[in-house]
């Protein structure tokens, strides 16, 4: 289902901006751009194109420019001193993922950021621990459901994972809260 909006998004975004998404990708290609927010600011200030089409061609454009077996942008988030919080990373995806519905992951410099019809939480590597950051309007902070204030302006709460352990029914009840409520 999700396979699907993306592939007709993808037909969209063709017919109405005019060149294929190989194109596309070749001009992105050819622009020098590497990360994903410079290539959306320049397809929409070069090109004219909507937020919604310029993000989903630069995901393209980033994914087509990876080498077959290349690093994936977790394996450089979870590189040197970090590879053993891969394992936390892992499995909050896999419990996120298996709440079905569309998802959009989108790897950002430092953190991979996790939306649905808008952002919900976002994944972040610290020097010993996971950082959650989720959106979870007028739910009250406690020890481990933290305020976000400090952390970071786009969410509401924090929650410090330091193992897989720590992804535990009541952290995957408030993963699902935000994830339901972005839909």
């Amino acid at each position: 289902m999700v396979e699907e909006g993306l592939r007709s998004q993808l037909r969209n975004i063709e017919k109405n901006y005019g060149r294929s998404v190989d194109a596309w990708t070749a001009a992105i290609a050819a622009s020098g751009k590497k990360r994903h927010g410079e290539i959306v600011a320049w397809l929409k200030a070069e090109h004219g194109l909507p937020h919604g089409a310029a993000n989903r061609l630069a995901l393209v454009a980033l994914d087509a420019g990876k080498a077959p077996g290349g690093p994936s942008p977790e394996d450089e988030l979870y590189a040197g001193s970090r590879v053993a919080l891969r394992p936390i990373h892992d499995r909050l995806m896999d419990t996120i993922r298996a709440f079905g519905g569309d998802l959009e992951v989108a790897p950002k410099k430092g953190y991979v950021s996790l939306r649905r019809r808008k952002q919900f939480a976002m994944i972040r590597p610290a020097a010993k621990h996971v950082d959650v950051g989720l959106v979870l309007p007028g739910a009250p902070v406690t020890d481990r459901l933290e305020s976000a204030a400090t952390f970071n302006a786009l969410f509401t709460h924090r929650v410090r994972v330091r193992s897989t352990a720590d992804v535990d029914a009541e952290l995957v009840g408030w993963l699902r809260e935000a994830h339901s409520a972005a839909a």
